[in-house]
């Protein structure tokens, strides 16, 4: 058996290169990256990353852009829940009229 890491993880790859702090932006990014995400369409756990910002669902074969290491971006989320929250205080003042 091959010998494993014990703290680092992913980036157990690079040793002791590159410093102890890229190397956890690095793990963050790499973990997020190779994560399976769940897909907006079928609702499965198989949106998977091809390559900088393509995401293909196996399930129902999809095939989406999306954030580079996320299936959504930060803006995109960000916007999402200001739609979300803009709808939600129009339907709360029409009930005031």
């Amino acid at each position: 058996m091959a010998k494993r890491t014990k703290k680092v993880g992913i980036v157990g790859k690079y040793g002791t290169r590159y410093g102890a702090s890229l190397r956890k932006m690095v793990k963050k990014i790499e973990i997020s990256q190779h994560a399976k995400y769940t897909c907006s369409f079928c609702g499965k756990t198989k949106m998977k990353r091809r390559a900088v910002g393509i995401w293909h669902c196996g399930s129902c074969m999809k095939t989406v852009a999306g954030g580079a290491w996320t299936y959504k971006s930060g803006l995109e989320i960000q916007a999402t829940e200001e739609d979300e929250r803009t709808l939600l205080m129009k339907s709360s003042t029409r009930g005031r009229r």
